[in-house]
């Protein structure tokens, strides 16, 4: 006994003393560890300063029961738990036995509030004890960070996020994802934390503490009333022809800033969400709304005039052993201008084909001049890639010029088509689309965002001109004559392709299109550019890009035309309409005599009706989400309202 006793003495004595540095350091090691603290990632605001996504800190509070004096805990016990019952709506005794027993148990991270919100963490910390701080009070808490998007749904994909998954494996989408790493992640902090017992670990402070430094906010050229008109007229479109997928994009035509953005995709409840960045990231094959790019070549190469007579058959030609064909029985023989007009496939691919096809690379030639095989370049991570084949490329043939005359045999995303037309638009000069206007700290600015140019000028006045001409007759009295509005001018192109038929018989079975719409307004002094696109509409409701698309192009080109009118075109305002003026007398006299009178809103666009009532202070429900025009509504007109009342509108 006496020999083994000097043993374990010896073996006390090497532990402290000789090994004793070793295992002070792995006992250090396994219960003080550093952490990284999180930087709070930058803002994301529209063009006039609204939130669009933000990292709201949240934060969860503990209590080390044992670190305060006697003193100050018998002092401040009560008080606290007195707080913490007023916060929480909890006993107050059932607190300060809760905290008690912690002290007896020598507790050193008690878990008393989760998820406090920012006021509400600066509310706890002022509580009695707790704001002592750490050591003296034993005040102990952790910081998370949560990304929200105010507007919700609108535009989220575009908006977009980065998530980071446990393999350290980012995914980046939008353009919160494109400027994560470089502007609004920050750098994170480091803090040492003391593990004490059950997995917890309790914050310590030190003097090797690193603050984290905040992201900087990023302003993005989205103006969020257009935003909204875009989203809500593609989402009802899109419900109303049952449509998978489509998508809107609203651009400046002078600065090429995006002002508007949305992707909506159909998941299997039938409900549409930002799926994915259609707009962006897919390429198809876009149809008629490139016969403009065919007519510009065929003008700018002065092969033929806008008077040149094509010969359009009676609706079907043969090309190379294949037939193109025309929507009911033909035109005849017809001027280049009214061929693109009436939108004839036989008309462009004859013009294309008679003028190219000894020598295809002439053509081509004039794509490239335009970039129109290449990419834009633009911030968004995942922009798809542009297809215009060349003689030698698996997908050539003789009837590879033909096709490309109408849109098919080839591929561009609705950005890129847009950018085309917004050169039209914009004197020739095609620029750049882009999301950033500007990166902040605060008011200082970090970086800029210009205007870039791709290319300075894509065709000759001569040619441009005259293709104005064409877009704005294709509303007047061409394919796109159901948009004309006599009290607001566009101009563009709409767009009907196959797609999904490389197996033909089953693509007759169940046929489907991609319905297109591409153009700017007003026609005469073009301020902004758009395009939509809505693929696989019901072929039952329809799906002629005049009737699928061009509507939603028409409602957001009234909306913004009405809320944002152009200087110049001031006359606008002396319209006169008598029926107008008539119900607007009526219901102003109404209105002025009965607060709360219920006015007449059936045929008004169904954003206006409910705004209106709102601002009535009554409750108001929608169905179909708001979009189109108010149909019907639950309170006949000229009835007083009670307060507080529901009002329903059935919206079309």
């Amino acid at each position: 006994m006496f020999v083994f006793a000097l043993a374990v003495v010896f073996k006390l004595c090497s532990i402290q003393f000789i090994q004793g540095d070793k295992y002070r350091a792995m006992a250090e090691k396994r219960t003080v560890k550093r952490f990284e603290i999180p930087a709070n990632r930058g803002n994301v605001y529209s063009a006039d300063g609204s939130l669009l996504a933000t990292s709201i800190p949240k934060y969860n509070v503990a209590i080390d029961a044992v670190t305060s004096s006697n003193k100050n805990f018998e002092k401040y016990i009560k008080p606290l738990s007195d707080s913490l019952s007023a916060f929480t709506g909890k006993s107050s005794n059932g607190i300060e036995k809760k905290i008690r027993k912690a002290r007896r148990t020598k507790d050193q991270y008690l878990l008393l509030l989760k998820n406090l919100s920012y006021s509400e963490f600066i509310r706890v910390r002022n509580f009695p004890l707790f704001n002592l701080g750490s050591v003296r009070g034993g005040f102990v808490y952790d910081q998370s960070t949560k990304r929200e998007h105010p507007m919700g749904g609108i535009a989220e994909r575009s908006i977009g996020y980065e998530k980071i998954d446990e393999n350290n494996y980012a995914t980046r989408v939008g353009i919160d994802g494109a400027f994560g790493v470089k502007y609004l992640r920050g750098e994170n902090g480091t803090r040492l934390k003391q593990k004490i017992g059950k997995g917890e670990w309790k914050p310590i402070r030190d003097a090797n503490e690193v603050e984290p430094r905040d992201g900087y906010d990023i302003y993005t050229t989205i103006d969020v009333n257009i935003q909204d008109i875009a989203h809500h007229s593609l989402l009802g479109q899109l419900e109303t022809y049952e449509a998978e997928h489509g998508c809107v994009v609203v651009m400046d035509v002078k600065t090429g800033e995006i002002k508007a953005i949305s992707n909506l995709g159909r998941n299997r409840e039938g409900k549409y969400y930002e799926r994915l960045n259609y707009a962006v990231g897919e390429s198809h094959e876009p149809g008629s709304t490139f016969k403009v790019m065919a007519m510009m070549a065929a003008l700018e190469d002065k092969v033929i005039d806008t008077s040149t007579v094509v010969d359009t058959k009676n609706g079907r030609k043969m090309f190379y052993g294949r037939p193109i064909t025309d929507s009911g029985s033909g035109h005849g023989k017809i001027s280049a201008a009214k061929a693109l007009e009436v939108s004839s496939n036989i008309g462009l691919a004859t013009i294309v084909d008679e003028h190219y096809s000894k020598n295809p690379e002439k053509f081509l030639k004039r794509l490239r001049t335009w970039k129109l095989d290449q990419t834009l370049g633009v911030s968004i991570i995942g922009e798809g890639e542009p297809v215009i084949p060349k003689p030698g490329d698996k997908i050539w043939s003789r009837n590879a010029l033909p096709s490309m005359a109408y849109g098919y045999n080839m591929q561009l995303t609705p950005l890129q088509t847009l950018a085309f037309y917004n050169a039209i638009a914009n004197d020739g000069e095609l620029i750049k689309p882009h999301f950033l206007r500007a990166v902040k700290e605060f008011d200082r600015e970090i970086e800029v965002f210009e205007k870039e140019v791709i290319v300075d000028k894509i065709c000759s006045d001569q040619t441009l001109s005259k293709i104005k001409v064409i877009l704005e007759n294709i509303v007047k009295r061409g394919t796109g004559k159901k948009l004309y509005s006599e009290t607001f001018s566009m101009a563009g192109k709409t767009g009907t392709a196959r797609t999904d038929y490389a197996d033909y018989e089953e693509w007759r079975k169940d046929p489907k299109y991609v319905s297109s719409f591409a153009g700017y307004f007003p026609a005469d002094n073009p301020k902004y550019s758009c395009i939509v696109v809505i693929h696989k509409p019901s072929t039952k409701v329809g799906f002629y890009g005049a009737d699928v698309s061009g509507p939603v192009f028409k409602r957001i080109a009234q909306k913004i035309y009405t809320d944002t009118p152009l200087i110049e075109e001031m006359q606008t305002v002396e319209f006169k309409n008598e029926d107008i003026i008539s119900d607007f007398e009526k219901f102003n006299k109404v209105s002025n005599t009965y607060k709360t009178i219920m006015p007449d809103l059936v045929g008004m666009p169904a954003m206006d009706a409910v705004a209106f009532l709102e601002n009535m202070d009554v409750n108001v429900k929608v169905k179909l989400n708001g979009s189109g025009e108010v149909k019907s509504q639950s309170v006949s007109k000229d009835i007083k309202l009670k307060p507080n009342q529901t009002i329903i509108l059935e919206a079309s």
